[in-house]
């Protein structure tokens, strides 16, 4: 047995490590995923009043998982219509042991793929998968979108619901629907990432905790399914963005663009860890095995990580990588990081022919499109023009520290444009 100084803490934390696996577990026995989740409850609450006095157990999640089994024996003895359940919980009668909840084959990949089932709405897949299988609260989730709790819990209710009403299978999909759900989960982590490292309103411009549960989940899903490449290519990706987090806000918690981070506070154990997961893609994509979006990106983002300062970075590799990924999964954001790439590497007005290409109603509405216009005009010496531009960014944000950001970059482009026109010969 080990002990902890803060008793309570440490539970919930290896509640949480194990909860994907748990209700998994629990959803396949019993067939109901409301009951697994409340089974799983049961578990923590039974271990908040024991592991205090007796320690942590050497296999804690096994533990978890015959206290939970042993609940859901209890509750389907008390009813009757259910007494066949019974006999598959309890086969061999109420044996005391459990093997390790680790044994139990793929129940935590079988969990993404409900919590992501398509029947659901993105947003609902993201709640629900931060509750089931990241085993956040109510609260955690609704903190971290900025919405409330009585609505997050309603969100979580109605998909419960709607799996019920859809029958959703608990056995992992196969064939083109394993490729198209697999797409989905992975969707759902990297939605849950971006949310987190760059928030799209409130004051703060991350939010670390969906951060940390993205590369978790991430991280989970490249244990269960080593053999894709795009699930690789995914924990590379978030671990690699993430090392950066120590180096986005400076001292006085203003945001800090990549060209001006001190790369020394970049976090080296999650770029070891990123780059080792995409070497293991890479050498699955040597062998054949088709590759895409989130390896080319995860590509992408090795080239930043590798290279000790800015001035060091290869943008013409990573501009011929965009270039491939626009090819393998277009789209308008795509695009935009397209035109910085090749602003860097061949010139500012590389960058905004590539911008100027792409439909005029793409990402209305949104930041992205006139901020990074702006960068590119100031880039090229167009500072008026690139003044309104990051003006027109500001007003589009709703995140209070990146508008910030954005004003403040409007604001030395005009003191640029004046002390240019100070200094131009009369």
């Amino acid at each position: 047995m080990s002990t902890a100084s803060r008793p309570h803490e440490a539970i919930i934390t290896t509640w949480r490590a194990e909860s994907a696996r748990l209700v998994g577990a629990l959803t396949r026995l019993t067939g109901d995923i409301a009951l697994a989740e409340d089974l799983a409850q049961d578990a923590l609450l039974a271990a908040l009043e024991h592991w205090p006095a007796t320690g942590v157990p050497d296999e804690p999640g096994a533990w978890l998982l015959t206290t939970a089994r042993r609940r859901a024996i209890d509750q389907f003895r008390r009813a009757d219509v259910l007494r066949r359940k019974l006999r598959e919980l309890a086969r061999d009668g109420e044996e005391e042991v459990m093997p390790p909840i680790d044994h139990i084959e793929d129940d935590a990949l079988r969990l993404m793929f409900l919590t992501c089932h398509p029947a659901l709405t993105p947003e609902s897949r993201a709640a629900l998968t931060l509750r089931l299988v990241g085993g956040l609260t109510t609260g955690e989730i609704a903190r971290g979108f900025l919405a409330s709790e009585p609505a997050i819990g309603q969100r979580i209710s109605r998909a419960k619901a709607r799996l019920s009403a859809v029958r959703a299978e608990f056995d992992l999909p196969t064939g083109a629907e394993r490729e198209a759900r697999l797409d989905d989960v992975m969707a759902v982590v990297y939605l849950i990432f971006n949310e987190g490292y760059t928030a799209t309103s409130g004051a703060d411009w991350m939010r670390p905790d969906l951060t940390h549960e993205a590369i978790r989940l991430a991280r989970m899903l490249a244990d269960l399914a080593p053999h894709e490449p795009e699930v690789l290519g995914l924990s590379s990706l978030v671990q690699l963005q993430a090392s950066r987090i120590p180096a986005r806000l400076d001292d006085s918690g203003a945001p800090v663009l990549l060209e001006e981070q001190d790369r020394s506070r970049w976090d080296t154990g999650l770029i070891r860890r990123g780059l080792a997961d995409l070497a293991r893609a890479e050498q699955l994509a040597a062998e054949g095995v088709p590759v895409g979006r989130y390896f080319l990106q995860a590509s992408i983002a090795a080239q930043h990580a590798r290279a000790a300062r800015a001035q060091d970075t290869h943008w013409r590799r990573i501009a011929a990588l965009y270039d491939v990924l626009a090819a393998a999964a277009p789209g308008p954001v795509v695009e935009v990081n397209r035109a910085v790439a090749h602003g860097r590497a061949f010139g500012a007005a590389a960058g905004l022919a590539v911008l100027d290409a792409l439909d005029a109603d793409a990402l209305s509405g949104a930041p992205l499109v006139p901020s990074v216009r702006a960068d590119l005009l100031e880039r090229a010496g167009a500072h008026v023009e690139a003044e309104a531009a990051f003006k027109e960014a500001a007003s589009l944000t709703r995140n209070e520290s990146e508008r910030g950001l954005l004003l403040g970059r409007a604001e030395e482009v005009r003191r640029t444009a004046a002390r240019a026109r100070r200094d131009r010969p009369s």
